[in-house]
């Protein structure tokens, strides 16, 4: 799907919940946020219905994610069912690791093509700063469960903050030592992240210089989005910088959002939502996928 500023639309990221078992400053309050209520969040075969009308229309990449998506059960069932669908390519998921262990061998027969797990320091007091959580030890858990299983590449995902515990230089050594990536990405003052210190990857990059050498940009895709990877002699795997206001990448945009409770939004940066779930809910099998399409189209086009 084309939009109106010429970008092909291919990427859809389906959040399946918004419960979570941490409470990260820069997502949410310590109290936590008022849960929606579970009949109001998609049911699987709607998730799949609007996986297989998207597949029809060009998206080809799905991402799944929360809060935490491993909150939720039949997980690597659902991205089982989304695998089988026809023109879907890849199919990837975000996690923070911590319940990762357990699950990650049905993830990977399920056919789960990439994992992202988010690690914004090894420092266990940082952690619990910044998570309001002492689970550090589950994410690690989770990373090395992961690595267990090459054929599902890996990825390490990190929010600079600009606190000096949080040791950004001891997240990348994770590609040093193994053949994963790792990715800064900046922060957006969007909601909690608004009020949260942060540093630009500009300054990081330059910190990451000093401390091990020059860093060559590597030009090949190793995922779904705007990341910019460098190459470190020495290291297995490479640095990526996901530079949202620094480097903006609105030009390059190819993906569009589905909330929990089934809303498409097109921008994480504006309020515009087309609701889904009463066209996903009539009883018409064929006036249901017209009607599915329609709001998908109407949503891209208005795409800003």
């Amino acid at each position: 799907m084309i939009d109106r500023c010429g970008r092909n639309i291919d990427y859809l990221r389906i959040s399946v919940t918004d419960r979570c078992n941490l409470r990260c400053i820069y997502c949410m309050p310590e109290e936590g946020i008022r849960l929606t209520e579970r009949e109001k969040i998609l049911q699987e075969p709607e998730i799949i219905r609007v996986c297989k009308v998207m597949a029809e229309l060009g998206i080809t990449k799905i991402k799944i994610t929360g809060g935490e998506p491993l909150v939720r059960s039949r997980i690597p069932e659902l991205i089982y069912q989304i695998k089988e669908i026809s023109g879907i390519e890849k199919v990837t998921l975000t996690t923070n690791g911590i319940l990762l262990k357990g699950q990650m061998k049905a993830l990977a027969e399920s056919g789960l093509d990439s994992l992202n797990i988010s690690l914004d320091t090894l420092d266990r007091e940082c952690f619990c700063k910044i998570t309001r959580r002492d689970l550090l030890d589950g994410t690690l858990d989770g990373i090395k469960e992961a690595m267990k299983y090459p054929e599902v590449q890996l990825k390490i995902n990190c929010v600079p903050l600009g606190l000096e515990e949080q040791d950004l230089c001891g997240i990348a050594e994770f590609t040093r030592k193994n053949p994963v990536h790792v990715r800064f990405i900046e922060m957006m003052p969007i909601g909690y992240g608004n009020m949260s210190e942060s540093i630009s990857n500009e300054e990081l990059k330059e910190t990451i210089r000093k401390h091990y050498g020059n860093l060559t940009e590597d030009f090949r895709v190793y995922g779904n989005g705007p990341a910019v990877y460098y190459s470190i002699e020495g290291f297995q795997g490479n640095v990526g910088f996901i530079s949202a206001m620094h480097g903006k990448f609105c030009n390059l945009c190819n993906r569009i959002r589905m909330t929990s409770t089934g809303d498409l939004k097109p921008c994480l940066c504006y309020e515009q939502r087309w609701a889904l779930k009463p066209a996903l809910r009539m009883e018409n099998p064929e006036k249901r996928r017209e009607e599915i399409q329609n709001i998908l189209r109407k949503s891209i086009e208005n795409k800003k």
